[in-house]
């Protein structure tokens, strides 16, 4: 994983929309429950994409990146727009690592990085869903606290429906935890 370079990025330009589409179709290709159904288009991908560099510009997400030779091998981002209500928190969105750079801790990066990119942004409070049980795993075992399931909640990519899994994170100040237990 050393090869990888995490960046965030402020705005994203076209070829980097293009690297974002591929690891989106090679995430659904692999079976991620990730909002879309297979096959996903390239085009489709890119549609998604396009929507989200909109809102990283207005400044409603944050978007990382990791980066190897061969291009885009992960993304996770923050949705920042929240009601007002709800300053303080972000939901985690979107962790993707391609299958050729899997099980080389990315993911674990990516996460340290996004609740850093969160402290950044004045947030105090992460939530995320999965239906991986891989990524439940990382969750864990990176301190994020499981808060229940909901049956049937989305479709596979392939079909058929599938459990998501809720979690949060507290953030403290300068990487200290506010959760019990971590």
């Amino acid at each position: 994983m050393a090869a990888s370079v995490v960046r965030r990025l402020a705005q994203i330009d076209e070829p980097t929309l293009h690297g974002l589409a591929a690891l989106l179709v090679d995430a659904v290709d692999g079976g991620a429950s990730v909002s879309f159904m297979a096959p996903l288009s390239h085009e489709r991908a890119l549609t998604f994409w396009r929507r989200i560099a909109a809102d990283v510009a207005r400044g409603e997400r944050a978007l990382l990146v990791a980066e190897d030779a061969q291009g885009i091998v992960g993304t996770v981002h923050l949705v920042l727009g929240q009601p007002e209500n709800q300053p303080h928190r972000a939901d985690l969105s979107k962790l993707l690592v391609h299958r050729r750079a899997r099980q080389q801790g990315l993911g674990e990066v990516l996460m340290r990085a996004a609740e850093a990119m969160g402290r950044e942004e004045g947030k105090t409070l992460l939530v995320l869903d999965t239906a991986s049980d891989a990524a439940e795993r990382l969750y864990t075992r990176l301190g994020w606290q499981r808060c229940g399931v909901i049956p049937g909640y989305a479709l596979l990519p392939q079909g058929g429906l599938c459990d998501t899994v809720l979690f949060y994170r507290v953030l403290g100040p300068d990487g200290a935890d506010g959760t019990s237990g971590s």
